[in-house]
């Protein structure tokens, strides 16, 4: 039932629209009555006018439901209850008009109830429903990242495997710095999900992110380097922007320094005057292939990528410029707040 009522919510309308309606449906009502004068025994003054005010606050809502059972109301007295056309009160007619009264009211405050129940389960849903689907992207991102760390950790000990096959008196060396890398692994997840985390600046934050980043990966020939002004995000704000930093950085030290000596990785967020702010990620290396569609990829980190950012209200476009530029534009809304 609530079902039915929340798929049936008012669409955006003039507001003398509702009062239009409440009054044709009176006079379809007076009309009907009339034409069933000759049909109805009498005593049944307000037949009629209950379908006519219960429709019309059903699909209307309480406002012109409540004037169409005053104009039926007055309708019926005057048209249907003797002595007609005289809007006389005796003891039965106050009786009719009462009965009429409190019928109307329970009928209205019952359906205005469930139409007010049945927009706020609706909510409710959409509610539910876009945190399923922020927790599966999440979910998805997660095991993704935890593919990575995995693959990270394979290499890692490989390496680590042929220096001491080289040096046997390293081995203890080559463990030490595989232990510190994955407990540098660790610390960024950490802070990717303390919610202790929120109260920083989201600069220092992004900051503390890329260094752990790099410490991770060994990239001791990449820079990171974070412009963003002074302001603070929401910790459902933090989490999914640091989410989406992580991916595009983590790809950047992946594809875009492979053969270079040096590089560096520019994280910059500005906040414009329509209320948005454009986070933008810039790495000097070779750059996207010319004629690479990323929309078209099938990658798992660019659907990634643009999930976290539809969960930002948010659009991700890719440039070459003198090297990869990753753009996220999001409106700020109420969110964001200078620290």
């Amino acid at each position: 039932m609530f079902t039915s009522l929340a798929s049936a919510r008012r669409l955006p309308v003039p507001w003398w629209l509702g009062e239009l309606v409440a009054l044709g449906a009176t006079g379809l009502a007076v009309a009907l009555r009339y034409a069933l004068d000759d049909v109805l025994p009498p005593g049944f003054p307000f037949l009629t006018f209950f379908p006519a005010v219960i429709l019309t606050t059903f699909f209307f809502g309480l406002r012109p439901g409540v004037i169409c059972a005053a104009l039926s109301g007055l309708s019926a007295w005057y048209f249907f209850i003797e002595p007609p056309s005289a809007f006389l009160v005796s003891l039965q007619t106050g009786l009719a008009l009462g009965f009429y009264a409190v019928i109307v009211a329970v009928d209205i405050a019952l359906i205005h109830g469930m139409r007010v129940a049945g927009e706020r389960l609706s909510a409710e849903r959409a509610v539910t429903a876009d945190l399923y689907e922020q927790q599966r992207m999440m979910f998805q991102e997660l095991q993704h990242r935890v593919a990575n760390n995995m693959q990270f950790v394979a290499a890692l000990l490989a390496l680590q495997k042929r220096k001491v096959g080289e040096d046997p008196q390293a081995a203890l060396d080559a463990f030490d710095e595989a232990q510190g890398r994955l407990e540098t692994i660790a610390r960024i997840h950490r802070r990717l999900y303390d919610p202790a985390r929120a109260d920083q600046p989201v600069g220092h934050y992004l900051q503390e992110l890329c260094s752990d980043l790099l410490d991770a990966t060994g990239a001791r020939n990449i820079v990171c380097l974070v412009d963003v002004p002074p302001v603070r995000l929401d910790l459902g704000r933090l989490t999914t922007l640091s989410l989406l930093v992580v991916e595009v950085v983590t790809n950047a030290l992946k594809h875009a320094f492979r053969d270079a000596e040096r590089g560096s990785i520019a994280i910059r967020l500005e906040c414009l005057g329509t209320g948005q702010v454009v986070l933008s990620i810039a790495d000097d290396g070779p750059g996207i292939p010319d004629g690479y569609d990323p929309a078209a990829s099938h990658s798992l980190g660019f659907r990634i990528v643009q999930g976290l950012a539809a969960q930002l209200d948010g659009t991700v476009t890719y440039a070459n410029e003198g090297g990869t530029v990753v753009r996220l534009v999001f409106a700020t809304g109420r969110r964001i707040a200078l620290a």
